[in-house]
């Protein structure tokens, strides 16, 4: 694609030609585009402040629960997502993602399931429409103990 540009008046003149690779023709294409900007603050900074093991009945031993309290700065998130990975985190065991309303601060708390014991790589991540934020943590998890 070539093509000039010019700026009159904070409207854009476009002209620009394409090669049609089917017929060899080119198109030529003209017009005045108008757009406008819009800042956003987003998501600025996820933090994990805390981990705390679920205790459970005998009868429900199979899985460690695992609450994770997270905050964040900036605009509010419409969506949380969870990544369990190996200790390295290069290998994705579990992703999670849920749909939350915060709608005054940024304080929220996941509880997320781990199969067995392990030390395990824990990514979460806030969303919104506009941005998102990530925080990181490694968690071992011992008969459902996180340390």
């Amino acid at each position: 694609t070539t093509g000039a540009s010019s700026i009159s008046d904070s409207s854009i003149t476009l002209e620009s030609m394409e090669d049609n690779p089917d017929g060899g023709c080119h198109i030529y294409r003209n017009g005045y585009y108008r757009n406008g900007i819009s800042v956003v603050e987003g998501i600025l900074e996820v933090n994990i402040i805390q981990m705390t093991s679920i205790q459970m009945t005998e009868s429900r031993a199979e899985n460690a629960l695992v609450d994770f309290v997270v905050t964040c700065q900036g605009s509010l998130p419409t969506d949380v997502c969870t990544v369990v990975s190996d200790p390295t985190c290069q290998v994705s065991k579990s992703v999670v993602c849920d749909p939350i309303v915060i709608t005054d601060e940024c304080l929220l708390t996941v509880r997320r399931a781990f199969e067995e014991p392990g030390t395990y790589c824990i990514n979460i991540t806030l969303g919104d429409d506009t941005s998102q934020a990530l925080a990181s943590a490694l968690i071992s998890v011992n008969g459902g103990e996180p340390t």
